[in-house]
């Protein structure tokens, strides 16, 4: 097994503007690539499980096997635990865990996930190579990773131009990779897999419950996170420059032809029998 190595600061961290976009996400919306692969016998890993959503959702996908969730941080995996106690699934386990090193046997499970992680790790080579080690021969590794250079949104504003820079800079400073979803094929060749389906899905927010609910998430993060904290103490950013970016992001919001897109990369790599 691998020893475990060094890895990235998480950016966001887990402030409630944080969790307003994770809680957000299922099955459905981050994981349709995924979901035609699943059979309901299937032992599952969910890596980076944040609060749980997506990990209780696949739990109910397979109700005849059973579905593991990890992530690095102890105080989200309580999280998790909670939402899946709430949700009475009896087939769900959870643990803290570093991707970089799992500690699990080889050939353990019949699929690994992983939902916007690899952006965040110092060696997202590495974190395949596990994912690859623990899945079952002919399982399936699956990611997907959202592309923060080729998030696109109209009508233009500089104060979001500024966001896009500054967030691209300082998640770079943190160990991470904001543009991973375009490199996910790339590493997974790299780690060693040789059946790879790489595939592309976005998000689009436009309506106005939509542009409300994004730009807010994103203003508040912006000022409050762990995010602004990093900005500022790294000196890549002040105060008031942040203030000014979220003003920016909720102008953004209350313009009706306003629309915003997020590009993710997808991979689905199937482990050599």
């Amino acid at each position: 097994m691998s020893k475990p190595r060094e890895t990235a600061v998480y950016t966001h961290g887990h402030h409630e503007s944080v969790l307003r976009s994770h809680t957000w996400r299922t099955a459905a919306n981050s994981a349709a690539y995924l979901l035609g692969s699943l059979e309901p016998h299937m032992r599952v890993l969910d890596i980076g499980c944040g609060p749980g959503t997506i990990t209780a959702d696949l739990a109910e996908l397979v109700p005849d096997g059973h579905v593991t969730g990890v992530d690095r941080a102890p105080e989200i995996v309580e999280r998790a635990r909670a939402t899946a106690a709430e949700r009475g699934l009896a087939n769900t386990g959870f643990a803290v865990a570093d991707v970089h090193a799992l500690d699990y046997p080889d050939d353990t499970f019949c699929v690994v996930h992983a939902h916007q992680v690899l952006q965040h790790v110092g060696d997202p080579v590495q974190a395949l190579r596990e994912m690859r080690r623990v899945a079952r021969p002919d399982g399936i590794v699956a990611v997907r990773d959202s592309d923060y250079g080729a998030m696109t949104w109209y009508p233009s504003s500089p104060g979001m131009d500024d966001w896009l820079d500054l967030y691209r800079r300082v998640a770079r400073a943190n160990g991470g990779e904001p543009d991973a979803g375009r490199r996910l094929k790339a590493w997974a060749l790299e780690a060693g897999f040789t059946d790879i389906r790489a595939t592309s899905a976005t998000w689009t927010f436009a309506t106005p419950e939509e542009r409300e609910w994004w730009s807010g998430l994103w203003a508040d993060r912006t000022v409050a996170s762990v995010y602004a904290e990093i900005a500022v103490g790294g000196g890549r950013a002040t105060t008031e420059r942040l203030r000014a970016v979220a003003a920016a992001w909720r102008q953004w919001g209350e313009r009706p032809e306003s629309w915003f897109s997020v590009l993710h990369g997808e991979i689905l790599c199937r482990k050599e029998a």
